[in-house]
């Protein structure tokens, strides 16, 4: 057996009531993976039916040369708790997340691999459902359409351009593991994970993927309800979990855009304007500080002191616009002062 220090490759792999595909995983992974410096990690993450028994058999019978690791949860905590523990105990230079349903092919795992270790550049890969060239099985819309819903919002929030954010088949380096911090316990574990990423500025390179989709007979766990609650992990990775001072940028800015907004129209017209007005404060207060989002404050108020109606409208719409290019510009501008928490 080789020494951790040995270890280039740590695949962890959640598992949660997976009897039926856990077997075959295994065998899969000792084609593909089957060397002395691979390290595997299953966290059982509380399975109630025989994975677990068939996962230390296999480790029983002793017929494979990677190093095999389980990882024992005794109440079922999450997709996203099991890969924290794996990510713990993993001592890999690479660390691959890989499913255990089998939706992925285990072949697109081992060419991720190849392909990262050869570039030294490369630090993230993503595996992606939704690029061409691949074979699928998919056969609900729905679950496709909020994907690719949630990694345009993704894209749009950390101004990125990935395809796939939920795919389950990523791999990444040591340098990246050791510079994130997770926290989500279950599957917005893949939105926590990337716009961690994306935080500490690695570059996420993405690759095609066969997937083949399991239905709910067939064990697919995860539901419309996860859907919705990836939409608030969204909200909560950009507006929410940031440094102290950009919470108040964002407070601050979301209070005076949402006051501005309710000065005008009426009725639903009223109740548009100040949404429209909250999510720009949002924007806002994530691009600029204090004395950046204060002048953008200025120029509206200064705007709307112009004409009646409609007219006042333009009138703040034209202040507004321009306060964001003298904001912009004055942020470039006292940039090369450090630790400036209001510029």
């Amino acid at each position: 057996m080789p020494l951790e220090n040995n270890i280039k490759l740590s695949i962890i792999i959640p598992v949660y009531n997976e009897d039926r595909y856990i077997l075959k995983l295994l065998k899969e992974l000792k084609i593909y993976f089957n060397i002395n410096t691979v390290e595997i990690l299953i966290v059982d993450d509380g399975s109630t039916d025989n994975s677990l028994e068939i996962i230390e058999n296999f480790q029983k019978k002793n017929e494979h040369k990677f190093i095999l690791k389980i990882i024992k949860i005794n109440l079922n905590s999450g997709k996203g708790s099991a890969i924290q523990r794996g990510i713990k105990m993993s001592v890999g230079e690479y660390v691959l997340l890989q499913d255990a349903d089998l939706e992925l092919d285990t072949k697109d795992s081992n060419k991720m691999y190849q392909m990262i270790k050869s570039d030294l550049e490369i630090k993230c890969i993503f595996g992606s459902r939704y690029i061409s060239g691949k074979l699928k099985r998919n056969n609900y819309f729905f679950n496709s359409l909020v994907g690719k819903i949630n990694s345009l919002i993704f894209n749009i929030f950390f101004s990125q351009s990935l395809s796939d954010v939920h795919c389950g088949l990523k791999i990444l380096h040591r340098d990246v593991i050791n510079n994130i911090k997770l926290s989500l316990n279950d599957f917005g574990i893949e939105i926590d994970l990337a716009s961690q990423i994306v935080r500490n500025n690695f570059f996420i390179y993405e690759y095609g993927v066969s997937y083949y989709f399991r239905t709910k007979e067939q064990g697919k766990k995860i539901n419309w309800i996860d859907g919705l609650k990836s939409f608030y992990y969204l909200f909560k990775v950009r507006f929410v979990d940031n440094t102290w001072d950009v919470n108040i940028s964002i407070i601050y800015s979301v209070s005076y855009m949402s006051y501005f907004g309710s000065h005008f129209g009426m009725g639903l017209g009223n109740t548009l304007f100040i949404l429209f007005s909250f999510i720009l404060g949002l924007i806002i207060g994530l691009k600029f500080k204090i004395f950046s989002s204060s002048l953008i404050f200025l120029f509206i108020l200064i705007g709307s002191n112009f004409g009646d109606g409609e007219g006042r409208a333009l009138s703040v719409f034209v202040f507004f616009t321009l306060s964001l290019f003298i904001a912009h510009y004055s942020k470039k501008f006292f940039s090369k002062s450090k630790n400036n928490y209001f510029i």
